[in-house]
C-alpha cells in the first residue's frame, strides 16, 4: 500500500505517545506509506476544573477528534478505548485496537504503602465513579477525591501530599515508564476495569479503503474481540448511563470469558457476573451478560444511579 494518511490524536504526553505506537504498527505492517500528525484539542482538555461527569462524561475527549475525521481534517483517529462512547459519530467505525496493555488499576501513593495499609480518612484521588464505588467497598474509611489532570499532574499531586494516594490505570503508567510509581496493582476480583481499559482504539472513515486496509494490517483480533464484548456489554445496560460500570473480556483458544458488574454508586447494591462463548460471536456474549445482569436487578441500578461519593476536597 502506498500513500498518505494523517494521524490525529489529542495532545497530551500519554496521546501523543500512544499515537506513535500506531504509527510505528502502521509502518511495519505498511512500510511505503508516509504518516503526518495533527493534534487536536478536546473539551476534556479544555476545562479541568470541573469532575469528568459535569463537562460531559464519556465522549468529551472524542468527540473533536470524531469531528476533524468527519470532514477529512484527519485519516484515522487514535484514542484511548475507554474514552469512546458505545455509539460512534455518524459514518465512523472502530477499525483497529492494538494489543492490550495491562488493565488492571494500580495504587500510587505518596508513601509508598499499600491499600491495606493506608490510614483511615487517607485522601484518594480518582474522578472515576467505577473506582470510587469499588474503593468504598474495600476500602469505606478512605476518602475519595477529585483528581483531573493529565498522568504527570496526577502523579505530582500525590507527591507533594495534597492527597495520600491516587488510583490510575496501570496501562498509561506502564506505558509513559512510571512503573516505579506503582505501590500496588489491584486484583482484578476487587478492581475490574472500565470497558476498553489499556486498549488503544484506531477510528477511520467508514468506506475510506485506505484508511480501513492500513487500520487492519494493526489490528489484534483477540484484543478486538475482547473488547467488542465489553462495549456490547455497556450498550445494552444503558451505555452512557452514570452507574458504575465495568467488563473484562479475554479471548483464549477462540473462547471469550467476559466479567462484567454494575453497582450503585455507593457499592451497596452491586451485580457481577460471567459469560462464556465463541469469540467469534463476542458481541452476543457480551449483550447476553448484561441481559442476565439486568434481571438480576441490574435494571433499577442502571435506571436511577446515585450520585458518586466523589468528595471535594
Amino acid at each position: 500500500m502506498r500513500g498518505k494518511l494523517t494521524i490525529g490524536s489529542r495532545g497530551s504526553k500519554l496521546a501523543v505517545l500512544q499515537a506513535r505506537m500506531v504509527e510505528a504498527a502502521l509502518l511495519s505492517a505498511c512500510p511505503d506509506i508516509e504518516v503526518t500528525f495533527k493534534t487536536i484539542t478536546t473539551t476534556g482538555d479544555r476545562d479541568r476544573s470541573v469532575s469528568l461527569d459535569e463537562v460531559g462524561g464519556q465522549g468529551i475527549f472524542v468527540k473533536e477528534l470524531e469531528r476533524a475525521l468527519a470532514t477529512g481534517r484527519i485519516d484515522l483517529a487514535v484514542h484511548s478505548l475507554k474514552d469512546v462512547p458505545t455509539e460512534l459519530g455518524a459514518g465512523l467505525k472502530l477499525a483497529a485496537v492494538l494489543p492490550r496493555e495491562d488493565p488492571r488499576d494500580v495504587l500510587v501513593s505518596a508513601t509508598g504503602l499499600n491499600l491495606a495499609e493506608l490510614p483511615p480518612r487517607s485522601r484518594l484521588g480518582t474522578d472515576s465513579r467505577r473506582r470510587a464505588a469499588q474503593l468504598k467497598a474495600v476500602r469505606p474509611d478512605v476518602a475519595p477525591c477529585p483528581l483531573r489532570g493529565n498522568i504527570d499532574t496526577r502523579l505530582r499531586k500525590v507527591r507533594s501530599g495534597e492527597m495520600e494516594g491516587a488510583i490510575l490505570a496501570a496501562a498509561a503508567l506502564l506505558r509513559l515508564g512510571y512503573a516505579d510509581r506503582i505501590a500496588e496493582y489491584l486484583p482484578l476480583g476487587s478492581f475490574l476495569p472500565a470497558v476498553g481499559q489499556a486498549a488503544i482504539a484506531v477510528e477511520v472513515r467508514a468506506g475510506d479503503r485506505a484508511s480501513e486496509f492500513a487500520a487492519s494490517s494493526i489490528n489484534d483480533e483477540r484484543t478486538m474481540q475482547a473488547v467488542m464484548a465489553e462495549r456490547a456489554f455497556m450498550r445494552t445496560l444503558g451505555g452512557g448511563c452514570r452507574a458504575p460500570i465495568a467488563a473484562l473480556g479475554s479471548v483464549v483458544d477462540g473462547r471469550l470469558v467476559i466479567e462484567g458488574m454494575v453497582a450503585s454508586a455507593d457499592y451497596s447494591r452491586v451485580i457481577r457476573d460471567r459469560a462464556e462463548g465463541p469469540a467469534v460471536d463476542a458481541e452476543a456474549v457480551g449483550r447476553g451478560l448484561a441481559l442476565a445482569i439486568l434481571e438480576r436487578g441490574g435494571r433499577g441500578i442502571t435506571e436511577k444511579p446515585e450520585r458518586a461519593d466523589v468528595k471535594k476536597r
